[in-house]
């Protein structure tokens, strides 16, 4: 079933019925997170980080996987407390099954279908994706509603995928872009890994490129043909060039680590916009936003408002609590889904992979 336009699934919960209570569950890497939505409202999202990850700079699969298997009873209790409704009130249960790390995502697929035949309620298969592209959907009772029109522009960025989506309804996307090496997110993990900073990565060079000048250095960009992203190159070019300079002086990283911060996020920034602006000129679509963690990063939120601003775009970014991995985002991609007709069978299997949304 198709939409055709921001009023449509409106109109259906009028029809169908009072209230769909959706519960949502989200285990795709290392956060543990359940939600619930009332009607497309928002009322609950309980969160549970690892930070056994911290030690070992990157996220240990195994370990995820046991730490899900601990949080995922408590937080989905603790989100129907706080959501004020009981496991009986629930039309269906919404889950991520995939992309993601598969022992993580075991577990929240298996809780899911666990429940949902214990509760005698439909489950509802969600691409992790999708999520992330319709995190501006989500509504929160005590704050204004603001949502893209259709169709529109998202950049989704994060850790695993950095692409440019053209949504024309909640349930129908095209990937008119995307990274043929590593994500944004990786680059800025493995530039964090390279200054000796930490994980993750991407806070800690936001953090510092406040206090440094973008402009100071500069490293290479690629020349990619179409709407595609290359990242490998700016990893190479800053490592080289550190190398070299520290050869110099073995105290130049720690004399100008906020200018390479700095100049380095700005590289990334640049090859974002410039290929995002030539989408939206492809496409006419003023419509933009944008998803994902990297989404969280201040430096490319500010570019996308200035660019918004420059080229007459209406831009749309997230809440800082839906730009990582959240169940609020499962839960309302679930929902559109549910409306939709669609079920998922209790013989349905994660993937660490998805080719499309």
């Amino acid at each position: 079933m198709r939409a055709y336009g921001n009023n449509y699934y409106l109109c259906r919960i009028i029809t169908i019925q009072m209230a769909d209570i959706i519960l949502g569950i989200e285990s795709s890497c290392d956060d543990t997170s359940a939600a619930v939505i009332r009607d497309g409202w928002l009322l609950s999202n309980v969160i549970a980080s690892q930070d056994v990850h911290r030690a070992f700079g990157g996220v240990v699969p195994e370990l995820a996987s046991r730490a899900h298997e601990q949080n995922i009873v408590p937080v989905v209790s603790e989100a129907l407390v706080r959501a004020g409704v009981k496991a009986s009130d629930l039309t269906a249960i919404a889950f991520t099954r995939g992309p993601g790390l598969l022992g993580s995502l075991l577990v929240g697929t298996s809780f899911a279908k666990a429940m949902g035949l214990a509760l005698d309620i439909p489950i509802v298969m969600v691409n992790h994706l999708q999520g992330h592209l319709l995190a501006d959907f989500i509504r929160q009772p005590d704050k204004p509603v603001r949502e893209p029109a259709f169709p529109y522009l998202c950049l989704l960025v994060s850790g695993g995928n950095s692409q440019i989506v053209r949504v024309d309804d909640p349930l129908h996307f095209e990937i008119l872009g995307q990274t043929i090496d590593d994500a944004v997110g990786e680059a800025f993990d493995k530039c964090s890994k390279m200054l000796g900073l930490g994980y993750p990565g991407g806070p800690v060079i936001d953090r510092l490129a406040k206090e440094g000048d973008p402009a100071r250095f500069k490293f290479t960009k690629p020349h990619i043909e179409g709407l595609d992203y290359s990242f490998s190159g700016v990893k190479t070019s800053l490592l080289y060039f550190v190398r070299d300079e520290m050869a110099k002086d073995p105290d130049f990283l720690e004399k100008n680590k906020e200018d390479l911060c700095a100049s380095f996020q700005k590289t990334l920034i640049d090859i974002l916009l410039d290929k995002l602006v030539k989408a939206a000129k492809q496409t006419g679509i003023r419509e933009v936003t944008i998803g994902g963690g990297v989404s969280a990063n201040s430096g490319l939120r500010a570019r996308i408002e200035a660019e918004g601003r420059k080229r007459g775009w209406n831009t749309y970014l997230p809440e800082f609590k839906f730009t990582t991995d959240n169940a609020a985002m499962i839960a309302i991609a679930g929902y559109y889904h549910y409306l939709a007709g669609e079920r998922t069978p209790l013989d349905v299997a994660p993937v660490s992979r998805m080719s499309d949304f």
